[in-house]
């Protein structure tokens, strides 16, 4: 094809051609994604004081570019499996739309705060020494765990000064409830009149040195 040019060229330059970029074979979970014959899961079993029968929740994970450099583990799909059938609408509901957002992609760990928010308008109830707001919320934990085993949120693990506190705020506890005996021996347990931690939600918290400071994560009002 001929062009022709009336006006004055005023300058010019070289177009070069832009090298072709490598393609990435590195497959992202979206929603388009097939199923394979066979996913790697997990079940988790939650006990609550609501029920007379325990739940079943079962995360079946996709494996990402398997054997390579990039390979991970998403979650695919859940199931809640329970004796108890008063829950069965809303958990047959929940486990859809869960799976849903898993096989959508991208950042699914605002699941955890969504379900951690729900409260039960009867009351929650006390599990190992942390309140749970309700059996949404329960669920929420089950996810949180799920999504640290594979990766997908870190744990936060208190720093060496934090952890240092801990270790001498519990020394100072065993030494005192020896002296009195009062308490218990392990480590991992809290005395009874310990009061509900607001950052971890254990009931933790007791005064000691004239500070209210937390056994479990450190919190402290005295910093």
């Amino acid at each position: 094809m001929t062009i022709k040019i009336n006006e004055k060229i005023t300058g010019y330059e070289v177009v070069k051609e832009e090298p072709k970029r490598a393609e990435s074979n590195v497959v992202h979970m979206h929603e388009k994604l097939e199923r394979p014959e066979m996913l790697v899961g997990s079940t988790y079993k939650i006990k609550t004081p609501l029920t007379e029968h325990a739940l079943y929740v079962t995360i079946n994970d996709i494996v990402l570019n398997p054997d390579s450099p990039h390979e991970k583990r998403r979650p695919f799909e859940i199931f809640i499996n329970s004796k108890n059938m008063d829950h069965f609408q809303w958990v047959v509901a929940l486990t859809r739309v869960i799976s849903a957002v898993f096989r959508k992609g991208g950042d699914v760990t605002f699941l955890v705060e969504e379900l951690h928010s729900v409260f039960d308008p009867r009351g929650g109830y006390f599990k190992k020494g942390k309140y749970t707001p309700s059996l949404v919320a329960d669920l929420g934990d089950v996810i949180e765990r799920h999504l640290k085993l594979i990766g997908l949120i870190q744990t936060e693990e208190p720093d060496e000064a934090r952890q240092q506190l801990i270790a001498e705020k519990r020394a100072a506890l065993k030494k005192r409830a020896a002296a009195t005996e009062a308490a218990a021996d392990e480590p991992g347990d809290f005395p009874s009149d310990a009061q509900l931690c607001i950052k971890c939600s254990t009931k933790a918290v007791i005064k000691m040195d004239g500070c209210m400071t937390c056994l479990n994560c450190g919190d402290s009002k005295c910093g």
